[in-house]
């Protein structure tokens, strides 16, 4: 088979002050052509001699890091201590993986974005902005995680959710989420800022439950869509203990 990079003689010290040296592709593959200079990496383990994974730009990957598989890491992202990026996963921007978080699949972190712990992203979930997921949180699915959000703790985000704003979801208590509903069924979800306040996403939508409500009643005024709308509206109001 051959390796299909080398490290060379041009290196960069890290913040931690460790070395790491920029790599060059050795025969070409999907992502890179022969002769063609990447990003750095601290050691020849940290990315896979095998498949078309790749680490382009000024991309630094270091410690016990390993990107594999299909995977991309580009721009100025880090990837670093256990972190494992694989499958089709994209990391790019300015984003930050690291701590044994893992991120696989069809994802995307981007933007600012953290993601470390024990932090799990996969499936087609989208993590950017300056969204932050730590601790044993679990992204996946169509999940996007976006703007200040933070999922941490032991949140499970899934599905087609959208979270964003100043989320704070340290738990499945504090977000919930509704499939097919109204004219265009919309995924409807709701979560606490850290505020404690409940805000909600839908669509375009996002604002506190009075603006969804006045919102309903504007765009669906006396249909089976507001009716639809006032209910979750309700269930979610019970859900954050918000009824009387």
């Amino acid at each position: 088979m051959g390796k299909k990079f080398e490290l060379t003689d041009k290196f960069i010290i890290n913040v931690f002050g460790i070395k790491l040296f920029q790599i060059k592709c050795t025969k070409s593959f999907k992502y890179a052509q022969k002769g063609d200079l990447g990003g750095y990496v601290e050691k020849e383990g940290n990315l896979d001699q095998e498949n078309d994974a790749w680490v382009s730009g000024n991309a630094q990957v270091s410690g016990d890091a390993r990107v594999s598989g299909n995977a991309w890491v580009s721009g100025n992202a880090q990837v670093s201590g256990n972190a494992r990026v694989y499958g089709n996963a994209w990391v790019s921007g300015d984003a930050r993986v690291y701590g044994n978080a893992w991120v696989s699949g069809n994802a995307q972190v981007s933007g600012d974005a953290w993601v470390s712990g024990n932090a799990r992203v996969s499936g087609n979930a989208r993590v950017y902005g300056n969204a932050w997921v730590s601790g044993d949180a679990r992204v996946y699915g169509n999940a996007w995680v976006s703007g200040n959000a933070q999922v941490s703790g032991d949140a499970w985000v899934s599905g087609n959710a959208r979270v964003s704003g100043d989320a704070n979801i340290k738990n499945n208590n504090e977000h919930c989420g509704f499939d097919g509903f109204g004219s265009c069924n919309r995924h409807t979800h709701a979560y606490l800022t850290k505020e404690k306040k409940v805000e909600i996403t839908c669509g375009c939508f996002r604002g506190s439950i009075e603006e969804f409500e006045k919102k309903v009643e504007e765009t669906h005024s006396g249909t089976i869509y507001e009716k639809q709308y006032k209910a979750i509206i309700n269930v979610i109001k019970i859900k954050f203990g918000l009824t009387d």
